[in-house]
């Protein structure tokens, strides 16, 4: 075999590893599969942080997120972002958020996501913060929180997270 050959099958592998690591991270839970969850960190002595993720149903009936809970926090509540005559407005969700069947809610900045309030500790790059979500059909589901940097847009860290 010869290098070229040999640097392409290792590119093959690693990427495969990747890949096989990334979906080890998922979570079912009834027609529901939670990916991609994550946090930003925040600065030392913030009381208040956001917690994102992607809910796909893959089954023929709704089911709502209805709350989220964790140490990390006093409590948690799911709001909404969204512009409202040209203002950027947030409120909680009291009733919380449906995910139709075939359907796929994403939780990012600028849209839908878990809001903590009474952070215990600050949320620091790196760690893995756990919470439970709780859904109307699908019960009690803990996924936990890849914290990404202060400013980060999407789970890898980048600028690209955008509402769906």
């Amino acid at each position: 075999m010869n290098t070229f050959s040999r640097i392409l099958a290792l590119a093959a592998l690693a990427t495969a590893l990747v890949s096989a690591s990334a979906r080890a991270e998922d979570v079912k839970a009834g027609d529901l599969v939670i990916t991609q969850a994550w946090a930003r960190a925040t600065p030392s002595g913030a009381k208040i942080g956001g917690g994102y993720l992607t809910i796909e149903n893959k089954g023929t009936a709704p089911d709502r997120l209805v709350s989220g809970s964790g140490d990390v926090a006093g409590r948690m509540e799911i709001h909404e972002m969204a512009m409202d005559n040209g203002v950027m407005k947030m409120r909680p969700l009291d009733k919380g958020v449906t995910i139709e069947p075939g359907k796929t809610l994403k939780l990012a900045p600028g849209g839908f996501h878990l809001m903590m309030f009474d952070l215990k500790n600050p949320l620091k790059q790196g760690d893995k913060v756990p919470v439970t979500l709780q859904f109307e059909k699908a019960g009690k589901v803990t996924v936990s929180l890849d914290v990404q940097s202060v400013g980060a847009q999407s789970p890898g860290g980048g600028h690209s997270g955008h509402k769906m």
